[in-house]
């Protein structure tokens, strides 16, 4: 808890948890065009006045400085555009570029209040056939969704933990997050602000209607744009989240969407609007065409068979609406680090079969370059209390790492093959070191354009390839392998058994497990 202290005539401090000042960065040709607003407040009773001076003989300054403290543009009022010639803009995770408003409230020359906020201005629009946009040039959103929760923690999580959290996106070179399905820590947005992630934010509206729900939603929404107007990162507000799944008034639900919609744009008209639909809900559902954008939750491949579906279901929205945005707002399949095979298939919860499942769909949407967005499900594993499956009950196993932060999976690695320019080598299946094969695929993923592995110091193959190297290694007692890709190294240790290792297999019991959750 923190106490305020302020002047009896200060900025506002009472509006739905917002800061007192409102950032709206325009581009025109070369120059940043600056509109701040500022609001405040006469005393502790809020008596305030939007947009107004407390008293005629108080003055509002506003300073836009650059990122190294030197003054852009100045100006006076409580609503005024400013400009910064030859702008520097924010441009995603290369130049993440943040200017700094200062507000000073003055009364008789005297600074009485000063409010300080970052800001950062940039273009983007999203086009149905070519994806989204950032300053004019094409920018495919490809990224992960976030659940802030810890193991052992759960959401009272410090700022160390929401560090550790940005460190492991930035590490798997995703230029986007999904903040689901609620408003994260104010920090965590900063964080994406100095990073240059690309930002869904959405409001807690998920899984059923309710009819008497309407007046909470609509004031979710309200917090969530005031407090987060001025973050850069933060492209499109979130109406609701697989919505359809329980809903028994559908007239009521869609008016409901309807007013969200309308609402988001007439506080905020330069971001755009998006909801995320599930499986269950139709590409010809009203709700799927209320917002700007509409993405999907859709798990073909892991919930029912056939990855193949995917290529067919986003095929078949962008043939029947090609004037529609498509994103894939969920996709993932489950993965525990103890269980694995030789022969991965759907539902068995391998590290092994979660490899085979994104690897598919990375490839897929390449296929697919229209998609405005995708964020895989989930970057880090999370509690849900319905769940009973993979071994651990109460828990959610689609993340790229584990609950705990400590055990990156190896789709973490593969992501990292296709996103990251940082160079590195990774030999998955290590935690497969028990393998019954007398030959066995060793698989390997790298951004660097060649592999070779060495099998106990001597070279046995060198491979040109593309992210995903596959080398046969024979098997006889212990073999200790390492990779090298230009200068990254790796190793791993496998030793040939006569039988399958028992501990590899998930044991199965009765389960009355949500799989939706």
């Amino acid at each position: 808890m923190n106490l305020v202290v302020v002047n009896r005539r200060h900025f506002a401090l009472a509006d739905r948890g917002g800061n007192g000042i409102r950032i709206t960065p325009q581009v025109k040709e070369l120059d940043g065009y600056v509109r701040v607003q500022t609001f405040t407040e006469m005393d502790a009773g809020g008596n305030k006045s939007d947009a107004a001076l407390p008293e005629d003989d108080c003055e509002i300054r506003i300073v836009l400085l650059d990122s190294d403290g030197a003054v852009a543009a100045s100006g006076t009022g409580a609503d005024c555009t400013l400009v910064i010639p030859s702008v520097h803009l924010w441009d995603g995770l290369k130049d993440p570029y943040l200017y700094t408003a200062v507000a000073r409230l003055e009364y008789h020359g005297k600074t009485v209040d000063e409010i300080r906020c970052r800001f950062g201005v940039r273009t983007f629009h999203v086009d149905p056939e070519k994806g989204f946009f950032l300053n004019g040039r094409s920018y495919p959103l490809r990224g992960v969704s976030r659940h802030q929760d810890w193991k052992g923690l759960g959401n009272a999580i410090t700022k160390e933990h929401h560090q550790k959290d940005m460190e492991l996106i930035r590490e798997i070179g995703a230029n986007t997050v999904r903040l689901a399905h609620y408003q994260h820590d104010q920090y965590f947005y900063d964080l994406c602000d100095e990073s240059g992630l690309v930002v869904w934010a959405e409001i807690p509206y998920i899984s059923e209607h309710m009819a008497n729900g309407r007046a909470n939603t609509i004031s979710q929404m309200k917090e969530l744009i005031v407090q987060n107007y001025n973050h850069p990162c933060i492209v499109c507000w979130g109406v609701s989240n697989e919505i359809t799944i329980s809903t028994k008034n559908k007239k009521d639900m869609l008016d409901n969407h309807r007013e969200l919609n309308e609402l988001c744009h007439e506080m905020d008209p330069t971001r755009l609007t998006t909801l995320a639909c599930y499986a269950m809900c139709g590409p010809f559902n009203r709700s799927a065409h209320i917002t700007d954008l509409v993405s999907w939750n859709l798990y073909l491949g892991w919930y029912v068979p056939g990855l193949f579906l995917n290529d067919w279901w986003m095929r078949f929205f962008h043939f029947r609406y090609p004037k529609r945005c498509l994103g894939y707002s969920e996709y993932g399949c489950e993965a525990m680090p103890n269980l694995h095979s030789g022969k991965p298939r759907r539902g068995d919860h391998s590290e092994e079969y979660q490899t085979v499942y994104h690897e598919y769909m990375l490839k897929c949407f390449e296929r697919n370059p229209y998609l405005w967005a995708t964020h895989v499900w989930n970057m880090f594993d999370f509690a849900a209390d319905a769940r009973d499956q993979g071994g651990e009950a109460g828990m959610n196993h689609k993340g790229l790492v584990t609950f705990d932060r400590k055990i990156k999976k190896d789709s973490f690695y593969l992501y990292k093959a296709y996103w990251s320019d940082e160079p590195f080598v990774h030999i998955a299946g290590r935690r497969r070191a028990d393998r019954e094969e007398s030959v066995t695929t060793v698989k390997v993923y790298t951004n660097q354009p060649k592999a070779a592995l060495y099998a106990d110091g001597k070279l046995m193959e060198e491979q040109t390839g593309d992210r995903v190297f596959n080398f046969r290694v024979p098997l006889n007692g212990t073999v200790t392998l390492e990779v090298r890709a230009g200068d990254c190294r790796d190793t791993a240790v496998f030793h040939k058994v006569a039988v399958p290792n028992p501990a590899y297999k998930l044991v199965r019991k009765k389960s009355s497990s949500a799989n939706w959750v």
